[in-house]
């Protein structure tokens, strides 16, 4: 049996191993896909792979604590596994504790100190500066150290308000009717300087994930949606060819009109000539665009990899659907555990709004019991869950930029992120993920998430320290969210690292608590605005006003409105423009201008 506990646990670990290797790779790919090629830096390029390497590795910690304390119970006997004995239990929690410090100490050593001696040393780069002040690479590290010097000074701040400040716990003794949640109020000094610091930043994370991971869970599905192009690449090249050539011989035209009159051009004549040159300069820009979708003077590899992505197209549609479907029950479920706490909670406010059960039925966290049957789809389902919250934060920093209030201080593009920008953005997800967890713990799915699969049998203990056997009455067992009302079910229910380091800053710091609740809604609220918006906004772009970057990023976005979309994929696989006139231009040949 002993032999058998290892086997299961050794599996999880080696899954986990498996999955920071592959996040390595992400983290590569992310990093140079994002990255300007220009201002390419490789002390930036490095701290941002081992950054996001090491943020994805934090969030994916969270399936293998679930799987862990479910591996160590039998659902179907309502008691421990034979040898999932205290001491073994006992170890279990503590590696994953030390790995949870180790991780969260990391992730906040790259974005209180790392990254921001990163940012500065490289915003103090200068070639032409270093060359005429004759500056040197030590007055460019004491440069950078100096500025760091700041984010040092707050970690010191934030550790000794955690030290000093009361916890609201403490005198709240008349709400508290339960021992499990007395023994969660933190009375060490240091741990409560550490849960203090990491609460405030879970709340500046949250507030950050409301905004950003809202926005791209509703946007990343959309995405998927409408990929497919209305038109193909051959014929906007076709149909772009036809336009510029219209638009040259009306510039011809007026040119030999004007040709020998002695007072010059009429007012008329140029402003038509100059609309007409800077449509001239739009339409070759798309012409260029189209011909690199085509893979024009690309390899034949490269030109074979845009067809069979133009192949995929339909099926990217279909796994678009099928996302935005799981979103709406993600938001489903998530305004149903909000509901149930404001309405249910212990001791609402006073402690957080901590939910001891479900009172109302809660579809994803029943997906999760439900698979949880067959090890290990919840596990994969719950990582999976995970990333598209990672991904959909991406996707929601990509749309929105970074900004201060409604001031863009940085735009991330593919393929045109300036150094600075991609460390901003591995700061905003690193607090980001704080919030992921909260969410994922406390809302989306908290019965699964706090205990697993673990049940508990009703029945006392024949002798004290044993554990009662349900296996011939099944309709004592009960899931270890009932737990709380039975004493000796403490020996059975093991709740997950996490949850208990959650609720431990809930219930010691209750305004953390009710600033993450509320935060929640925020969330579903931006979401719910930002996915209908989606839908039914067609956004409509002047090129002419727009600077050559942006207007570069524009035109890609041809490419991607409605219409005939399985036709443009079919001329994309066949490399030829589908029939049918659509050389429309506007009068004299101009086009609008307009997308």
């Amino acid at each position: 049996m002993a032999d058998a506990g290892l086997l299961q646990t050794s599996l999880i670990w080696v899954a986990y191993a498996v999955a920071i290797a592959l996040c390595l790779i992400a983290a590569i790919i992310t990093t140079f896909t994002w990255q300007t090629p220009r201002d390419r830096s490789a002390i930036v390029s490095v701290v941002a792979i081992i950054s996001l390497t090491a943020l994805l590795a934090t969030v994916l910690l969270l399936p293998v604590d679930i799987a862990l304390v479910s591996a160590t119970a039998s659902s179907a006997r309502g008691a421990k596994k034979d040898w999932a004995t205290p001491e073994r239990v006992d170890h279990i929690l503590t590696t994953l504790q030390i790995i949870y410090y180790c991780l969260y100490t990391f992730d906040a050593l790259l974005c209180l100190l790392v990254i921001p001696f990163t940012y500065f040393w490289y915003e103090e780069y200068d070639e032409i500066e270093f060359e005429e002040e004759g500056r040197t690479w030590t007055s460019r590290l004491w440069s950078a150290t100096k500025y760091t010097l700041f984010f040092v000074a707050l970690v010191v701040i934030l550790f000794l308000l955690g030290f000093f400040v009361p916890a609201a716990g403490d005198n709240a003794e008349g709400h508290w009717d339960l021992d499990y949640f007395k023994k969660l109020i933190v009375q060490n000094h240091g741990e409560k300087a550490l849960a203090f610091a990491l609460g405030l930043l879970m709340v500046l994370g949250t507030l950050l994930y409301a905004v950003y991971t809202g926005a791209g869970l509703a946007l990343l599905p959309i995405s998927f949606i409408k990929s497919a192009p209305s038109i193909s690449a051959p014929q906007l090249s076709a149909t772009t060819a036809s336009q510029l050539e219209q638009n040259r011989e009306r510039q011809r035209q007026i040119e030999m009109r004007n040709a020998g009159r002695q007072d010059g051009m009429s007012r008329k004549d140029q402003r038509e000539l100059d609309a007409l040159v800077r449509e001239e300069q739009t339409l070759v820009r798309r012409e260029r665009l189209a011909a690199e979708a085509q893979g024009e003077g690309e390899s034949k590899l490269y030109r074979a990899w845009l067809k069979l992505c133009a192949l995929f197209r339909p099926i990217k549609m279909l796994g678009g659907f099928l996302l935005l479907l799981l979103t709406i029950v993600i938001w489903v479920s998530m305004f149903i555990t909000g509901i149930d706490k404001a309405k249910n909670s212990i001791c609402k406010q006073n402690c957080g709004y901590i939910l001891g059960k479900l009172h109302i039925f809660q579809p994803l966290n029943w997906i999760f019991l439900k698979t949880a049957k067959v090890f290990p789809v919840d596990y994969a389902l719950m990582a999976l869950l995970i990333l598209l919250l990672f991904g959909s934060s991406i996707t929601g920093i990509a749309t929105v930029g970074i900004r201060f209030l409604w001031v863009r201080i940085f735009q991330i593009r593919r393929g045109r992120t300036a150094p600075q920008a991609l460390l901003m953005a591995t700061v905003m997800l690193a607090l980001m993920i704080l919030g992921i967890n909260y969410a994922v713990t406390m809302v989306m799915a908290p019965q699964y998430s706090i205990y697993g699969t673990q049940t508990f049998c009703t029945n006392e203990p024949d002798h004290p320290g044993g554990q009662p056997d349900c296996s011939r009455h099944s309709d004592m067992i009960r899931p270890c969210s009932e737990a709380l009302k039975y004493s000796h079910a403490k020996d059975v229910c093991t709740p997950s690292v996490m949850s208990t380091f959650l609720n431990r800053i809930t219930i010691t710091w209750p305004f953390f608590g009710v600033i993450n609740f509320w935060a929640q809604f925020a969330f579903l609220a931006v979401f719910l605005v930002v996915l209908i918006t989606a839908i039914i906004r067609t956004p409509r772009i002047n090129l002419a006003e727009i600077d050559e970057d942006a207007e570069a990023d524009e035109q890609e976005s041809l490419l991607a409105t409605t219409g005939r979309r399985f036709g443009a994929t079919w001329s994309d696989l066949r490399g030829k423009p589908s029939g049918g006139n659509n050389n429309r231009g506007g009068r004299n040949g101009q086009s609008s201008g307009t997308v």
